[in-house]
């Protein structure tokens, strides 16, 4: 399994629909296998999504994202765990230790509102930004 994770000084990023790296951690039998780093240069929602799935990316865990950034990649077969923040590290072990969706890694505001897999919103829009923005969260 591959996941991408948006990141900007070692944290998650604050909205992935903006965010211009992605770190790829690779994982078999819940150990790390590879990592890499790569640049996302399209903002296009289309444009990102099918860089995601070409370089494999089975999860994205991110922040922020806008609702056509977030069909764009959930199209592309890839899920979207949304509303994360903190330490790229820390929300790794989260992930892996299934803890993710716990307080500290939720993006304040959100606790216990979270959107479960892949795009499927339960009427909440904490931490989706509207379309055309490129700022912070949407009420």
């Amino acid at each position: 399994m591959k996941v991408a994770i948006p990141h900007w000084q070692g944290r998650i990023s604050p909205v992935f629909d903006v965010a211009g790296n992605v770190l790829l951690v690779e994982f078999a039998d819940g150990a790390e296998r590879s990592r890499s780093d790569t640049r996302l240069d399209s903002q296009d929602p289309h444009a990102r999504a099918a860089r995601l799935a070409e370089l494999g990316a089975d999860v994205l865990i991110c922040g922020a994202i806008s609702r056509p950034m977030e069909w764009a990649v959930s199209s592309a077969g890839i899920e979207v765990i949304p509303q994360m923040c903190g330490e790229v590290e820390g929300v790794l072990a989260a992930f892996l230790g299934g803890r993710l969706g716990q307080g500290p890694y939720l993006m304040p505001g959100c606790r216990g509102r979270r959107r479960r897999g892949r795009g499927r919103g339960r009427g909440a829009r904490c931490g989706r930004v509207s379309e055309g923005m490129s700022g912070g969260p949407a009420e």
